[in-house]
């Protein structure tokens, strides 16, 4: 039986949480395919610190060398595309011939968002006066939390790392609780394709207890400058009367940030 761990910073690591889930295939619940502890809060924190300092280096490196990190993950993905298909069949209950092709559309993904990486243009614009170049180029975000299904576990995952990476920014991977061995599986090809340390972390937890006291609300300030703040907390105003409650506390934590 396999244990699977969480990946932050660059080393695996099985969570300090008492709580276990189990990996059950779902065509023969007498057959256990692994365990894993749920990531407790301040695992989840490190893996988003780790993501955040990770950042600058990376979104400094230019951004054909990150495509070819992509490129390397496609070509790791075709040669072990059997391997994780008969993973992702036995997991999640895809039929063999449906894993296999999910396993190329993530192949087609990854090798499209290689390819972009040297299409991460800007524009030149005439400028109204004289002797002033203007343009401008493209930046990417900062930490990226990625949240994943359990009805497409490699081919969504890989969609959302692939153009992450590639445009610059680092991640944070919470895939669905019912399919943590193919995510497992694909942050390591990306890892054996050379993603850098704290690029990419991976976090076997449940959605709502890892994004709560997340250290990026009191980043808000370094990510967002006060233009920003204002135009996210105008778009808060905006949402329906439900919504806007239960984003109450975040509103209030960028006004303070």
């Amino acid at each position: 039986m396999t244990i699977y761990r969480n990946f932050i910073n660059g080393e695996w690591a099985e969570s300090s949480s008492d709580k276990t889930i189990q990996n059950i295939n779902p065509a023969n619940t007498r057959d256990v395919i692994g365990t894993f502890k749920l990531a407790t809060r301040d695992e989840a924190r490190k893996a988003v610190e780790a993501a955040y300092d990770a950042f600058r280096d990376w979104k400094n490196t230019p951004a054909p060398t990150r495509g070819r990190i992509a490129a390397k993950a496609a070509r790791l993905l075709e040669d072990n595309k059997e391997d994780l298909a008969q993973i992702l069949t036995r997991e999640e209950g895809k039929t063999i011939a449906e894993s296999r092709g999910e396993l190329q559309r993530a192949i087609n993904v990854a090798e499209f968002c290689a390819g972009e990486s040297r299409r991460l243009n800007g524009e030149t614009i005439q400028s109204e006066l004289p002797a002033n170049f203007a343009y401008t180029i493209k930046q990417p975000h900062g930490v990226a939390a990625l949240i994943t299904p359990w009805n497409f576990p490699v081919a969504i995952p890989v969609w959302k790392i692939a153009p992450a990476l590639v445009a610059g920014n680092t991640i944070v991977l919470k895939p669905a609780e019912a399919t943590p061995a193919t995510a497992v599986r694909i942050v390591e090809i990306f890892e054996e394709a050379g993603v850098p340390k704290g690029v990419l972390n991976l976090i076997l937890a449940r959605a709502r207890k890892s994004a709560k006291k997340s250290p990026i609300t009191r980043r808000l300030k370094q990510f967002l400058s006060p233009a920003q703040r204002k135009s996210v907390l105008n778009y808060m105003n905006k949402l329906p009367g439900a919504v806007r409650k239960s984003n109450a506390k975040w509103a209030a934590k960028i006004r303070s940030s």
